[in-house]
């Protein structure tokens, strides 16, 4: 059904401005004479802005995002009114329902921001701290018909011609070198020393830039989705080393996903391949980097996948699987933009108006899931990874990604086990994400691993260059005398991708951590 349109003098191409009942429309007018400089920042602000709508931003959707979906969904249903950094309107959708119907019906709802109606008439301008996630860039997230079809079309079979099998022996190396790090302390923080690494190092070395790899480029790549005052600098950080990447491979390609996708037909400019290889490392790196923490997390944590107190062993994969429901990687995405008039959940959408995917939200809405307890293993109809023709089409790399290296993790530290409450582990949230700070893991000290190719983490890591990037402490020098348990040789057979049956003597210190809870009502 097409609500009627409600043409207004001053919209710059004569499409409808949001409805008069519509709330975003009185927050768009309270924007207006506002300095944007005095803009709210994502601290110190309350959690309701002009007109009574709900911010996606500031502290309460860092603490807890999933609370303020469930208070949105409450107040207005399956699409809610929000506001956006610098109190930008937006509709927000809730509901499985509406999201499905929303990513599946592009010609009604574009990924093309140019529909974007507030940037049109100058409310939003492209020194939005949301710019990269908005200013239109030639490539397939930001467009939609003929033009996606052929540029997507050059991004599927670049990633169909890469051999998953290849990345396996990346992730068992780099994952072996990482937590040889460590390995040997009987303690470590998996977020900065594991989760946030391991995601980085295999995209570089997948799309044929391994020498790009840094703590920088790592920091960069989380930076630049976070709506921060650093967030186009940050991109722009990311932009030079792809560009180069481009240059590089157009005088001497090798068989990695840049090359394919520069050799293809449909001759990719230079700017093209650039924003492609983008999108690809960022939407890779976010996704896996997140949803690998947050399985760790799970599996730590979640009786469900606690071998010892359930009396069954879960596989890794159906953690996984589990997790993309419970926790996705992302919890936003934004965003859509209404190429028409229309209606959705009981709401009316303007032509111009901004959508968000509430990816947490849909996984989580009562319609499909009225019992959240029960295990949704064997269901992938979340929407973790969107849908539609712009659904994620580096899924299976990032499952493979996280599926291999937290079985491996775990096969490197059986006993492993979380050191802290998991109440009070500290969180970074932004407008499409949140990931955690720190996960900080006691284990049995074992010896390090032997890796293939005789790759080290120095080599991977640069000292600071011409362009900036941060200097890393070298990894420490091994032992002079080798322990009596030796490492063991790279390519060893591994058990099966089982959880282990953990946690030895800490399992029953989290047991009364959870009865105390339980205890004090919380």
């Amino acid at each position: 059904m097409t609500a009627p349109s409600h043409p207004e003098s001053g919209s710059p191409d004569g499409s409808a401005l949001p409805p008069p009942q519509c709330p975003a429309h009185a927050a768009g007018a309270a924007l207006n004479g506002v300095d944007r400089d005095l803009a709210p920042t994502t601290t110190a602000v309350s959690p309701v802005g002009p007109g009574g709508i709900r911010r996606l931003y500031g502290p309460e959707v860092t603490h807890d995002p999933v609370g303020v979906y469930e208070k949105l969904r409450a107040e207005h249903g399956s699409v809610a009114p929000v506001l956006l950094h610098e109190d930008v309107p937006a509709w927000l959708v809730l509901g499985h329902h509406e999201a499905m119907h929303v990513v599946t019906t592009p010609a009604v709802y574009s990924r093309d921001p140019r529909n974007w109606r507030l940037v049109h008439d100058g409310t939003v301008r492209p020194d939005h701290p949301l710019g990269p996630l908005f200013v239109w860039q030639p490539f397939c997230s930001f467009a939609d018909g003929a033009e996606h079809v052929r540029q997507r079309g050059v991004v599927d079979e670049a990633m169909g011609a890469f051999r998953i099998r290849d990345a396996r022996r990346y992730i068992d190396d780099f994952t072996n070198l990482l937590v040889n790090e460590f390995c040997r302390d009987g303690r470590a923080d998996l977020v900065p020393q594991f989760t946030e690494h391991l995601p980085m190092m295999v995209m570089c070395e997948v799309l044929g830039m391994p020498e790009a790899y840094s703590e920088r480029l790592v920091r960069a790549a989380r930076d630049m989705i976070k709506g921060t005052e650093t967030a186009l600098a940050s991109n722009e950080f990311v932009m030079q080393h792809l560009m180069r990447l481009v240059a590089a491979r157009r005088a001497q390609p090798t068989d990695d996903f840049t090359s394919r996708m520069l050799a293809h037909p449909s001759a990719f400019t230079d700017d093209e391949a650039a924003q492609h290889l983008r999108l690809v490392l960022i939407a890779a790196y976010e996704t896996t980097a997140n949803l690998m923490a947050n399985v760790i997390l799970m599996v730590l944590t979640d009786p469900r996948f606690r071998a010892q107190l359930s009396g069954t062993s879960m596989t890794v994969v159906a953690a996984v699987e589990q997790t993309l429901w419970d926790r996705p990687p992302f919890t936003t995405m934004f965003g859509r933009w209404a190429a028409a008039d229309a209606e959705l959940g009981g709401k009316r959408i303007a032509r111009g108006d901004a959508l968000v995917l509430g990816i947490a939200a849909a996984n989580l809405d009562p319609a499909i899931r009225p019992d959240r307890a029960k295990p949704m293993l064997g269901n992938r109809s979340y929407l973790t990874f969107s849908g539609g023709p712009h659904e994620c089409p580096g899924q299976d790399l990032g499952r493979t990604m996280v599926e291999i290296a937290v079985h491996s993790l775990l096969v490197r530290l059986p006993t492993v086990d979380l050191d802290a409450d998991e109440h009070e582990l500290r969180y970074e949230a932004s407008l499409m994400a949140q990931h955690l700070k720190e996960l900080p893991v006691t284990f049995e000290p074992g010896p390090p691993q032997a890796v293939s190719d005789g790759v080290t983490l120095t080599s991977l890591r640069p000292q600071e260059t011409a362009s900036g990037d941060l200097p890393r402490p070298a990894a420490a020098p091994p032992a002079a005398t080798p322990p009596a348990d030796a490492p063991q040789a790279a390519g060893a057979p591994a058990p099966d991708p089982l959880i282990p049956a953990q946690r030895g003597v800490s399992a029953p210190r989290r047991l009364v951590r959870s009865v105390v809870r339980w205890w004090r009502g919380y």
